[in-house]
């Protein structure tokens, strides 16, 4: 039996046949090839079901198959329109709480809020955490409770729960909430705590719509009304005169979210608002996180007048994030001294993180203090992430890497092969229902071990499901050392071939890869970038242009050898422009050569992994980081050393032997690292 057998599994194939395969049992060639046609029936089922042309009588034919549940529910999600509710009910009824039922349930329940059908919806409700569902349930029970006290006391303890909320509802509440002011428990003082919520969300940065609060004030009277939109209106646009509101802590919370909103879009009216408020309009405090995101956006965009401001704050009102930009602010003026003062002022914790233990081992190596900046390489060399691999390089040491192997016990690989869900999950995603078999696979690992959910992923990488090395691997700390399972390698040939083409190393084409689609050639962004290198429409026809090859549509990027070969052309193009830089062509590849032009005219004088970390968007900044440290885990797995890092930053692509880096997972040690510091 080959690999293909237990991914077009059929109804003749039993539970012992799988666990015989996954054991590495062999089967024969005729029950493969009536796997593959099975396999290709119930595509085309599936495909009808999605244009409406299989009814439950046809779709019983394949009653027997592990995936039938899912395809019983794609042909009544689409008849849903018309389905009747005792249908409707004897499927969930039967479905339990399989997902394709769950799947079910939720379009089942949407179609019977069109119909206002409550008594069937409450029937078929299950707590959920969707707004939308949970408003739904509150009409539902509005409509069909009958008068006993008991359950309208339950009904507007529900509501009021509801309607606390510092951010909008969905329009299902609406009537629910309509109803709760009609009975008179919709009043000012729920309505002012409501507005607290909104003004809270505000303060933290995490939202805070002006326009709720008008909303909210609505229903409030005379003065209150006339307060509450007071408050809004400044919420939405603060001037410089305060309007005369009451001196209470509600006041002085609503001015700082103001103004602290106001800092990110226009860090220096905010500041000018703050110095003319009058004493005791907002309190020390508020002050201080006023002034703190003051200086975040001004400094997060490298401002004139950043150090300034940074030192303007409070420092209890630091945290990790604004230590970090004190710390960019300083190296981006090639400013030692005031570097290190702002890494000293890191918590112990921050300070020990592989990052900033090298950026302080630098910045003291260059002020002349060897001894503490080996120390601060040895202890991040023993990390295997990029600043720990540059650790390495600048001790001379091998890379530190402890690489792990899921673990292969008979038992443990029994349990897993005999997970129904786990095998829906692959047989869905066998006949190109990636996101039905994600639904099926986050139930199916619920209930497994870590070391069983490994497993699980190496037998999804076998079936070509490569992205749950992404999503599979982030449960557990111990999942980083699953290195096999994380860094999946496929399209090998093609990535040579097209590297070898473009002058670029494959370990590098790879390491993208992985960081952009995760080696799913059929990968799709909300931005429509396509497939394994994620590349716009647009950036593959302008490539396909410039290398005088056809240009088959936008759907020619999910054929791999297409995407690989214009992916690595575009590639090679931010690389020439940006005279031959990796690091420079990667974060183009990120967030495009306009702002990577602006920045590098900025900070022309950093060496490369200073002018990495002073990149000002925190996903580019990462993203940088991440490719070049996957280059590295693929240069391991395709050669098993790797080039320098600080070599592959610059675009030397090292060969010979003695110059690579070796892997090893012991500890550097204070004597190793001064023996090959350079």
């Amino acid at each position: 039996m080959t690999k293909n057998t237990v991914r077009r599994r059929h109804v003749a194939v039993s539970l012992a046949a799988i666990l015989a395969f996954t054991l590495g049992a062999i089967g024969s060639a005729s029950a493969s090839a009536q796997a593959v046609e099975r396999r290709a029936e119930l595509r085309a089922a599936f495909i009808k079901a999605d244009n409406g042309q299989l009814d439950l009588a046809q779709a019983a034919r394949f009653a027997a198959d592990p995936i039938y549940p899912w395809l019983q529910s794609s042909v009544l999600r689409k008849q849903i329109s018309t389905a009747l509710p005792q249908q409707m009910q004897a499927a969930l009824a039967g479905l339990g709480e399989q997902a394709a039922g769950n799947w079910l349930r939720g379009a089942w329940l949407g179609e019977l809020v069109r119909r206002e059908d409550w008594p069937n919806f409450r029937a078929s409700y299950r707590a959920s955490n969707s707004l939308y569902l949970r408003c739904s349930s509150l009409r539902a029970n509005m409509e069909t409770m009958d008068d006993a006290p008991a359950q309208h006391a339950a009904w507007i303890i529900d509501a009021t729960k509801l309607w606390l909320t510092g951010s909008s509802l969905p329009t299902q509440c609406d009537a629910p909430l309509a109803r709760l002011e009609q009975l008179g428990k919709l009043d000012d003082a729920l309505r002012w705590q409501r507005i607290d919520l909104v003004i809270d969300l505000a303060i933290d940065g995490n939202g805070g719509d002006s326009g709720l609060i008008r909303a909210i004030a609505k229903g409030m009277s005379g003065d209150a009304a006339s307060l509450a939109l007071s408050y809004g209106a400044f919420l939405a646009e603060p001037v410089s005169n305060l309007p005369n509101w009451p001196a209470n802590a509600r006041s002085r919370n609503l001015t700082s979210a103001a103004l602290v909103r106001l800092a990110t879009r226009d860090p220096d009216l905010a500041e000018s608002l703050a110095a003319q408020l009058p004493a005791g309009a907002i309190d020390a405090e508020q002050r201080a996180r006023v002034a703190y995101q003051v200086a975040l956006w001004t400094v997060a965009s490298y401002l004139p007048g950043s150090a300034k401001r940074l030192n303007a704050v409070p420092q209890s009102a630091y945290d990790e994030r604004l230590h970090e930009w004190r710390v960019r602010e300083a190296i981006s003026r090639s400013d030692d001294a005031a570097a290190l003062a702002a890494l000293g002022k890191m918590t112990a914790s921050q300070r020990s993180d592989a990052r900033w233990q090298y950026f302080e081992a630098r910045i003291r190596e260059r002020l002349g203090q060897t001894s503490a900046a080996h120390s601060l390489y040895v202890k991040a060399a023993h990390n295997a992430n990029f600043h720990g691999w540059l650790a390495a390089d600048r001790l001379q040491q091998p890379y530190f890497l402890c690489p792990m192997e899921p673990a292969s016990d008979p038992l443990l690989l029994q349990r897993v092969a005999g997970n129904r869900a786990l095998m829906r999950a692959l047989d869905l995603f066998s006949i190109e229902r990636a996101d039905l078999a994600a639904r099926e696979w986050a139930g199916a690992i619920k209930s497994m071990t870590d070391d069983e959910r490994r497993v699980a992923v190496r037998q999804a990488l076998s079936e070509g499901w490569f992205e749950r090395a992404v999503s599979g691997m982030v449960l557990a700390p111990e999942d980083q050392q699953y290195y096999s399972l994380r860094f999946p390698l496929h399209h090998t040939d093609e990535i040579r071939a097209q590297s070898k083409r473009n002058g670029l190393d494959p370990a590098w084409v790879a390491g993208q890869t992985r960081a952009e689609s995760s080696f799913m050639p059929n990968a799709r962004s909300g931005a429509d970038a396509r497939g394994l290198m994620q590349l716009m429409p647009a950036t593959g026809a302008a490539t396909a242009q410039r290398l005088g090859v056809p240009w088959l549509g936008s759907d020619s990027l999910y054929d791999p050898s297409t995407n690989l070969r214009l992916g690595t052309a575009y590639m090679r193009q931010m690389l020439d422009r940006f005279d031959k830089l990796p690091y420079m062509a990667i974060a183009a590849y990120n967030a495009g050569p306009t702002p990577i032009g602006r920045w590098r005219a900025d900070r022309s004088q950093l060496d490369p992994d200073f002018f990495i970390e002073t990149i000002p968007y925190k996903e580019t900044r990462d993203y940088v980081a991440r490719v070049l440290a996957f280059s590295v885990i693929y240069d391991w797995r395709l050669n098993g050393t790797a080039a320098p890092l600080g070599e592959r930053m610059l675009g030397h692509l090292v060969e010979e032997p003695s110059r690579r880096r070796a892997f090893s997972c012991a500890v550097p040690t204070i004597a190793a690292a001064k023996e090959g510091t350079r």
